[in-house]
């Protein structure tokens, strides 16, 4: 594996994100490029890893810089896992952020013992209205 690099904010193809969330594991609409794009489109913190010019991985956030911060997708490629990436992407999510705004997130269950690994905590006192599709 080449160095990694990290971008952040920059516009990513649906197709390719598509494709990294499939070869991850996490289950997002990626039939759907159109929402793919418009997930991405409004998401106002969005870091990227590339492997040369192959986007590897992505990390997309909703936040005001200032109290919250809600993380909605974390996905590496499976072959490039275990190499720190997930964790870097994080990281540099909680810099962009600063230490005064707090990082949420919801879990998908396959990836509960992942997150406590990298400092996050679990709440109990949390509520969802699922989406309809």
């Amino acid at each position: 594996m080449t160095q990694i690099e990290y971008r952040h904010n920059i516009s990513l193809a649906a197709a390719d994100v598509a494709a990294v969330f499939d070869n991850s594991g996490i289950r997002r609409p990626t039939k759907d490029l159109a929402r793919i794009e418009r997930m991405f489109a409004n998401a106002n913190l969005v870091i990227s890893a590339w492997d040369q010019n192959k986007l590897v991985g992505v990390c997309r956030a909703l936040t005001d810089f200032s109290y919250c911060c809600y993380l909605s997708d974390l996905a590496v490629d499976k072959t490039y896992q275990k190499h720190g990436i997930g964790s870097e992407l994080i990281a540099r999510i909680q810099e962009a952020i600063g230490d005064e705004v707090a990082l949420i997130l919801l879990s998908s269950p396959e990836a509960m013992g992942y997150y406590p690994k990298l400092g996050f905590e679990k709440i109990e006192n949390g509520f969802i209205v699922k989406r309809m599709r």
